[in-house]
């Protein structure tokens, strides 16, 4: 996309007070031409309210001047609006893809927004080895291989695994446990590798079963199934008789696999089924994902709808921000049409680097998998309605409870994890309307050279001291959803008195914290509730907010443990040679295959190291004067 050519902005174009709503964009529009472009709507304070393209600049934002008309959602928002900004640009698609840019980066009020942009899992075959892993695999493809996917979650991708590691015995260890094996694994007892690791199975025979392992991926299970049961009758017919029943294994393995396999669509191939279901101004969006004539799953979305936005905005928002960072395939089958139809195929063809077909089927197959994948979309959002309308009455009941002003709309809980001191770990957990918000969960390695090992105060101190000056300093205005509304601190008095201490000294006061203890013989359902300026306080054993309490305890010390576990067991499985300058992975498997152990490498002369493959004169040295400083 080349660069876009600055139109306006509101410093240039500067409009007299009275010029407001409908008058103010008319008066844009006699200054505007019918060139390409992205437009901007501002309020008063200069924040973006909405983005949107045009084919033609002038015949779009025209729309906007009429006094009457509009739907209620565009009429609010032109009544707001008081600037307005314009990009042009050389194409029509390249005003596309910059309005979706800029919708990501700004996040307008009044534009369909993509609140879970996850990435999705693959399948890869790692050939950068004589004997390929097969493996999940997430990410960007650096490795060499071949790509399976996407599937919609790791769930889908480990029970493709499971089956494929059933019917072609692939292996499924890292590089460095297939170079030290001396003798099979479980794998190989359980029938679900071939061993190759320890010569079980030849370089070439393996490399045939990679091959029926990419065709089955790929759709071809039919041909694979024919071709091993004449390879079975073939071994029969040779009296080898151990060779045929491990063929009859195998075949009888990939009978299971397509029988389990769900929804098997006959006439597509590769297709993505997009669905979108909107009630009560919310929407819910399904997505099944259809590769090599079989479904590899399905994700559920729940875009912001952007105050009300119809059905077509919504699902053309949604492709434009969903295919950002991933590769379309060559069919999406839609539920709605959308009114740009060719520029989002031209869009997402440009990216995919193939031809990309955007269809609403009518009638047939493809309209089933439509219709499938809207039942879903259906019952996904009225289970989740459900969930909300439970989850607004217990942050109603959590402000009563403790006199906030408003049901919180961001709960941040807070605890430390660590033994005796060592391996600290501070960890916060976020919950709102919508139930727990793991995207915002965060963790932090307590630094704080001077604290007593096990100073739990000195600890939380210095988590909510870099959690709030990072805050102060991206967000002072609080522009942002990143502040609080209420802050859950594990402990007593003496853990919300430093708290207090540490939020007066940065300058954020009105922020309410509770301190969630235990309470009389550490029992639940007595936990105690500490607050600054007021007497300590209890729930009723059987309120569903003391529940919905320990429920986001709970959650902040399984977020906190698994920080301090994962630290711990890091810290347990490192080896000196990572500090050692210059040695990567490929070095310091070397040098332990060479001479057995990192402390055998401590010992050894420069004549020696300088025999391991890739260790040069000067590392030798370098090495060797590593360990000898130390000693």
């Amino acid at each position: 996309m080349t660069d876009p050519e600055i139109a306006s902005d509101p410093a240039e174009m500067p409009q007299p007070p009275r010029l407001i709503g409908h008058a103010l964009i008319a008066d844009y529009v006699s200054r505007l031409d019918s060139s390409p472009g992205v437009y901007r709507m501002l309020n008063d304070r200069q924040e973006v309210l909405y983005v949107g393209k045009a084919r033609n600049l002038k015949a779009r934002v025209s729309n906007y001047a009429r006094p009457s008309g509009h739907s209620a959602r565009i009429a609010r928002m032109i009544s707001e609006t008081r600037y307005m900004m314009f990009l042009t640009t050389r194409t029509e698609t390249e005003a596309l893809l910059l309005e979706q840019n800029l919708i990501k980066q700004l996040k307008p009020r009044y534009n369909v927004l993509l609140r879970d942009d996850k990435s999705f899992p693959y399948i890869l075959l790692d050939k950068s080895h004589p004997f390929p892993e097969i493996r999940k695999h997430r990410g960007a493809r650096t490795v060499k291989g071949a790509y399976f996917g996407p599937f919609a979650s790791a769930a889908a991708v480990n029970r493709t695994l499971n089956h494929l590691e059933r019917v072609f015995q692939l292996r499924n260890c890292s590089d460095a446990m297939f170079a030290s094996r001396t003798r099979p694994c479980l794998q190989y007892q359980i029938k679900r590798c071939s061993a190759p690791c320890v010569g079980k199975i030849s370089e070439a025979e393996y490399g045939r079963t990679v091959a029926d392992a990419e065709r089955f991926l790929e759709g071809k299970s039919t041909a694979i199934q024919q071709e091993l049961a004449e390879e079975m009758q073939a071994a029969s017919d040779a009296l080898e008789f151990e060779r045929a029943a491990a063929l009859r294994d195998r075949i009888a393995a990939l009978t299971t696999v397509q029988q389990s396999q769900g929804i098997n669509p006959r006439g597509v191939a590769e297709a993505d089924v997009v669905a979108l279901h909107m009630e009560g101004g919310q929407a819910c969006v399904q997505v099944f994902f259809i590769r090599a004539h079989q479904s590899w799953g399905n994700h559920d979305f729940y875009p912001k709808t952007g105050s009300g936005a119809e059905e077509a905005e919504v699902i053309e928002a949604f492709l434009g921000q969903f295919y950002d960072t991933k590769e379309a395939p060559r069919l999406i089958l839609l539920s709605h049409p959308i009114e740009d139809l060719d520029l989002m195929e031209e869009a997402l063809a440009g990216k995919a680097g193939h031809r990309v077909e955007i269809a609403v089927p009518k009638r047939g197959e493809k309209a089933e998998l439509v219709e499938n994948a809207l039942r879903n979309a259906r019952e996904s959002l009225g289970r989740k309605m459900s969930e909300s309308a439970a989850q607004a009455r217990l942050l109603r009941g959590l402000a009563e409870a403790f006199g906030l002003p408003k049901p919180p709309e961001r709960i941040e809980v807070y605890d430390n994890s660590h033994i005796q001191g060592t391996n600290a770990v501070g960890g916060m957990i976020c919950a709102g309307p919508d139930g727990f918000m793991k995207s915002q969960y965060r963790k932090w390695n307590i630094k704080g050279d001077e604290l007593t090992p096990g100073d739990d105060f000195g600890m939380m101190k210095e988590v909510m001291t870099r959690r709030f000056a990072r805050l102060l300093k991206e967000d002072p205005e609080r522009k942002t959803d990143a502040w609080p509304d209420l802050l859950l601190i594990d402990g007593g008095a003496g853990q919300v008195s430093a708290v207090h201490e540490i939020m007066v000294e940065m300058g954020v006061t009105d922020i309410p914290m509770v301190g969630v203890a235990k309470g009389i013989d550490r029992d639940l359902g007595k936990e105690e509730f500490h607050r600054i300026g007021a007497r300590p306080m209890a729930l009723p054993r059987q309120d569903p907010v003391l529940y919905y309490i320990q429920r986001l305890r709970d959650e902040a010390h399984r977020w906190a443990i698994g920080a301090h576990r994962a630290k711990r067991a890091k810290a347990a499985m490192a080896n000196p040679l990572d500090e050692v300058p210059g040695i990567g992975a490929t070095r310091k498997r070397a040098l332990l295959q060479h001479f057995g152990s990192a402390k055998a490498v401590s010992r050894a002369g420069v004549t020696d190291l300088v025999e391991v493959p890739g260790i040069s004169q000067a590392m030798a040295e370098t090495i060797w004067n590593f360990f000898n400083d130390k000693m």
